[in-house]
């Protein structure tokens, strides 16, 4: 009995495989046919591989030849391949693809010129093998160019050139394995149809159309019968893609069926039954094969779902990971935060002043209820003084040594109370910011409703480069609404000084009206979002004034988009007025703006914030929060608060008022996000305003913005009459935003 594994592992096992595979390559190609002419299947073999098998190769062909007793008809086709081995003994240590590619065009050249020259036929015959060649040669180069990425990263590479190799090695083995002749059965149809039912069982509808196309264009190419035979081969493969959730032995089955119902349809023959016999075989060997087939060793190059999905799971489990961590270390803190113990401190004191008193035993056995009461009165005392002392311990010998002991146990209760507030407040803050870190982590592996276009990514880096523009890097993609963003990274030194024209340059390659973001920075890297206008607008209009004896308004308020498709309008209110308050405003709107357009979801972006003014002082300092979230896809409206004033929304004929019961930003190290999504419609107008503004003023508010269409007016007559309903004496600043969505 053979003993295969004992084989296997024979050290020359590989090289007698590779030596007897490359033989019999050269003993079966060497009469096959490829559109009529002598196929050079076999010389791009000997051109694509080593020294060695590129020697069987010749070897197989020479030995058939003989054979057949066709060695003077193939006389072109050994010479040419005695002229690659030969060539292949001096460039032996450069295996290269285009080497390759080189020597066999030089071969095949070579030998059919000098042959055609013999024979007197050399201007006749030498364009015929100048063509002849290149194509063997390319056959050569991409063969060679498989066999180098199967060696060095062990995968068929299907994506770039990869996958033109693979294609172009594919056709001209089905047309070599179609030209070999066996009784009843084609070798070629049979290896193509399993090869069509495993790209439909693997890769869906488009692997088996794909596969099938390729094989019915070697059939063609070896024999127009053989391929009008198996024409409907990639609709059975593109049916066969639906039963891709079936068994093995089902989808065999199916496929089958499906050949069978097309070759009926369109008439049977008997060529017809020879060709449902060859696919029943390549059904049939399919079903083996796919127990052993994995994607591990197939690169397709297309981002397939799962990808997103390992990341969003990482990033899961990350987002838990840190939560976890942010529970233990509270309820560590928790545990490790002691307060003063009243019978630990009694214990202390007593052992520090009654241990040496002869009256011990009496005080603390026969009258321990009084003392010990006594004792617990003075650990209750916040001042210390002889008239104090209580009535339990009257007969006690060292008054003034206890007092003073409780008086230093009470300094000393005091100051670690202190300490307990200072870290309870850091160990606050701490938590604080793992909890914003758990939310981030959590948010950046959601997975985005987006379709990436390889081809529109590489005709912006194009266009751009064109004009002297050099990009780091160019995502474009398709969103949920299949309307285009383009995101491209600059280098700080690279960077345009002008966005605007990088977008219409981009608007004038693809021929489309675009808008884009304002450049955002990160470290050495910067950003511009490019992206293709949405189905809506919006139109904004604001009005301030200062309060009494103040030259600078302490409110601070922007509209941005954050070029997916989302417009932000936002106000801060600054703790006081003037010039701390501005600071503090336009620090929380400049946050927030970045922050969001950096890709932070808003509720993560106002922790951050908060964070950031609670620690950046010692001085008290907060600001409020007002923003209106907008999507331009669809019209939708998100009132977003921590501590703002009110929101007035006209909607269908009416005017609702939005409150929040928020905390501004800055007070509590644990931020408070109000947040509500509202009807609105194109033509609704949302009032925003900061705290200078009194609830009395708002029947008039709602008076304006039911009796008039004009965002102008309504906010300027808001700002104007803003004193009239003050009831305060010192007024205060006073800022209002009028926001109004048109269609574009």
């Amino acid at each position: 009995m053979i003993n295969l594994k004992k084989i296997t592992s024979w050290k020359y096992f590989g090289t007698a495989a590779a030596f007897s595979v490359s033989f019999a390559v050269g003993f079966f190609m060497s009469d096959a046919k490829i559109a009529g002419i002598a196929s050079f299947a076999d010389i791009s073999a000997a051109g694509a591989v080593g020294l060695a098998p590129s020697a069987a190769v010749f070897t197989g062909s020479l030995v058939r030849s003989i054979l057949s007793g066709s060695v003077g008809h193939n006389i072109v086709k050994l010479s040419a391949l005695a002229l690659i081995v030969m060539i292949k003994m001096f460039l032996e240590p450069k295996n290269d693809p285009k080497l390759c590619g080189i020597n066999t065009f030089v071969s095949v050249f070579a030998s059919g010129a000098a042959v055609s020259a013999v024979i007197g036929e050399l201007l006749y015959k030498l364009p015929f093998y100048a063509f002849y060649g290149a194509v063997a040669g390319f056959a050569a180069y991409s063969a060679a160019l498989m066999i180098m990425g199967l060696k060095r990263r062990r995968v068929i590479d299907l994506s770039g050139m990869g996958g033109l190799s693979c294609t172009v090695v594919y056709i001209i083995v089905i047309s070599a394995l179609c030209a070999v002749k066996l009784p009843a059965l084609n070798i070629g149809v049979i290896f193509g149809a399993a090869v069509t039912l495993g790209g439909a069982y693997f890769y869906k509808q488009s692997g088996g159309v794909l596969c099938g196309t390729l094989t019915v264009c070697g059939a063609f190419l070896a024999s127009r019968t053989v391929g009008m035979d198996i024409v409907l081969l990639p609709a059975a493969g593109l049916l066969t893609g639906f039963l891709r959730r079936q068994k093995p032995q089902n989808a065999a089955l199916g496929f089958t069926a499906i050949s069978f119902v097309l070759t009926a349809l369109t008439g049977l023959t008997m060529s017809s039954f020879d060709n449902m016999l060859n696919i029943v075989c390549g059904a049939i060997a399919f079903i083996p094969l796919a127990q052993h087939f994995s994607d591990k060793w197939i690169n397709t190059g297309v981002e397939e779902t799962a990808f997103s999905d390992i990341i969003g799971t990482r990033m899961d489990f990350l987002s838990k990971t840190v939560k976890e961590l942010r529970t233990e270390s509270e309820r560590i803190s928790k545990m490790l935060s002691v307060g003063g113990d009243r019978k630990k401190e009694i214990e202390e004191n007593c052992e520090r002043v009654c241990s040496l008193c002869y009256r011990k035993p009496f005080c603390w056995k026969s009258d321990k209820g009084n003392t010990y009461r006594g004792f617990s009165k003075l650990s209750e005392m916040t001042e210390f003084a002889a008239e104090s002392f209580p009535a339990e311990l009257a007969d006690c010998l060292h008054k003034g040594e206890l007092l003073d002991a409780f008086a230093k146990s009470s300094h000393e209760k005091a100051a670690a109370r202190l300490m307990e507030m200072r870290f309870s407040e850091s160990r606050s803050i701490l938590h604080e910011q793992l909890k914003i870190t758990e939310e981030l982590v959590r948010s950046a592996g959601e997975r985005i409703d987006v379709r990436y276009s390889e081809n529109v990514s590489r005709s912006i880096r194009k266009k751009l480069e064109k004009f002297g523009i050099e990009p780091k890097n160019v995502i474009a993609y398709y969103n949920s609404k299949n309307r285009l963003l383009a995101e491209v990274y600059f280098t700080a030194e690279c960077c345009p000084e002008s966005s605007t024209r990088v977008c219409d340059l981009i608007a004038d390659e693809l021929h489309l009206q675009l808008d884009h973001t304002e450049p955002i920075r990160s470290e050495n890297e910067i950003r511009i979002r490019i992206f293709e206008k949405p189905a809506y607008s919006i139109e904004m209009a604001a009005a301030s004034s200062c309060a009494d004896d103040s030259k600078e308004n302490g409110d601070t308020h922007a509209v941005f988009c954050d070029g997916e498709g989302t417009a932000y309008v936002t106000l801060s209110d600054g703790m006081g007025t003037g010039r701390d308050a501005a600071a503090q405003s336009r620090l929380v709107v400049g946050l927030f703006r970045r922050l969001v357009t950096s890709g932070v979801d808003f509720g993560s972006a106002i922790k951050l914030i908060n964070s950031v003014m609670v620690t950046k002082s010692h001085d008290e300092s907060f600001a409020t929060l007002d923003a209106v979230r907008i999507d331009l896809d669809e019209c939708g409206l998100t009132v977003i608060k921590s501590g703002g004033a009110a929101t007035l929304i006209r909607h269908r004929g009416s005017v609702l008022k939005i409150t929040s019961p928020t905390f501004p930003i800055g007070i509590y190290e644990s931020s408070e996000v109000f947040v509500r999504d509202c009807g609105f419609e194109e033509g609704d107008i949302v009032i925003m305003f900061s705290d200078g503004i009194s609830e009395s003023s708002f029947p008039f508010i709602k008076e304006l913005l039911l009796g008039g269409d004009d965002l102008r007016h309504i906010v300027e007559e808001i700002c104007a009459k803003s004193e009239v309903f003050n009831p305060n004496i010192h007024a205060d600043d006073v800022t209002v935003i009028g926001v109004r969505v048109r269609r574009s």
